[in-house]
């Protein structure tokens, strides 16, 4: 009796020890370098992306300096182009609306849309106008420039008209580098405490927690990821969240071919920050997909990182069937539009759902439309 006493005791401690031993031993989110990829955030992709975006709103300033000064169809075109060129490289920073950028409402001052004309209209004719001032964030940035640059005439030579002939055309110049030159000024700002003192404090802050910087930034990334990306590109010019289509809703409108364009770098960036790609380069370091792959997880049976890289492949080729207007799109087939909402939102789920439950992340923001 006492040996099958003995005996039962021993096979009690080795059944729990047993399953004490399965239950720890798997990875810990906690253990996982987190400052090393807050390091590549930083260093490789975020300060970088400032830096080029940086360099093109200069550009920007200068090439409405420049026209100002000699109003002509040449100098519009290089404008115009300038416009282009940074608007795309916007593209690359507009997620990262943390810490700088947050502070400043960098990304609201740079890229509200739809942009209100008759504020434009009464800025120019007041003149001296503060743009820091919250109520004239309709009235700002790209979409602002959108207008003036190409929806204040039917062709160039009535734009170029609107700068030269018009009987407000030097106050138009003037709002011109003065929309320019806070797109610059706000950037420097950011880029200036990103290279002075917030780096630092943004990688040392390396913790698990809800005010930890990947919390935060992970946070920062899927908010715009479906709000910004998902719904203010595609949803809601889309209609749906209206009911009904929203054409006058879509970025670029009135330059009428770039919003295709600035979907994909949008898209590019979104991709390339999950997997720690490194600025303009094939070279990536530690981020989100090598967090998840550490941990090993999987959502019914197939690895999770596998299946947000092949859902953002499956995005961009959804994409590739839209015109490059998207107001054009809305008009002939919107059906491509929803089709492409659709294969958004299955990356919502993918990475505010999934990943998020296997970081051990809450979602810090209030989402209220719906879904």
């Amino acid at each position: 009796m006492r040996v099958s006493v003995f005996l039962f005791i021993i096979l009690l401690t080795a059944l729990f020890g047993g399953c004490t031993g399965d239950s720890t031993q798997g990875p810990d989110v906690g253990d996982f370098d987190r400052q090393a990829i807050l390091t590549n955030w930083a260093d490789n992709i975020i300060i970088p992306a400032f830096t080029e975006f940086e360099l093109k709103s200069s550009n920007l300033t200068e090439a409405a300096i420049d026209f100002d000064q000699s109003p002509n169809e040449a100098r519009l075109d290089t404008l115009q182009s300038a416009w282009k060129d940074a608007y795309l490289a916007f593209q690359q920073v507009s997620m990262f609306e943390t810490g700088p950028a947050m502070t400043l409402r960098y990304r609201t001052q740079l890229n509200t849309y739809p942009t209100d004309t008759t504020e434009i209209k009464a800025n120019i004719e007041n003149g001296d106008v503060n743009l820091a001032l919250p109520s004239l964030v309709n009235s700002q940035g790209f979409p602002a420039l959108d207008f003036l640059l190409f929806g204040t005439g039917s062709s160039n030579n009535e734009v170029l008209a609107f700068y030269t002939t018009n009987a407000n055309a030097q106050k138009n110049r003037a709002y011109l580098i003065a929309l320019t030159q806070r797109i610059e000024d706000l950037t420097e700002a950011v880029l200036g405490q990103w290279t002075d003192t917030y780096r630092d404090e943004f990688v040392a802050n390396d913790g698990n927690g809800a005010n930890a910087s990947i919390d935060l930034m992970v946070n920062d990334y899927i908010f715009y990821f479906e709000k910004y990306l998902r719904a203010g590109k595609i949803g809601i010019p889309a209609g749906v969240f209206s009911g009904s289509a929203l054409p006058s809703h879509v970025e670029a409108k009135y330059n009428g071919e770039i919003a295709l364009e600035l979907f994909n770098e949008a898209l590019d960036a979104s991709q390339n920050f999950f997997n720690g790609t490194h600025f303009q380069s094939n070279t990536s370091g530690l981020s989100l997909a090598d967090y998840l792959d550490y941990l090993n997880t999987m959502k019914e049976g197939t690895d999770l990182t596998a299946l947000i890289n092949n859902q953002f492949e499956t995005i961009r080729a959804q994409a590739s069937t839209l015109n490059s207007d998207f107001a054009q799109q809305i008009a002939s087939n919107n059906t491509e539009m929803l089709q492409t909402y659709d294969v958004l939102q299955r990356n919502v789920v993918f990475l505010k759902v999934d990943m998020l439950q296997a970081l051990n992340i809450n979602v810090d923001y209030v989402d209220a439309d719906g879904d």
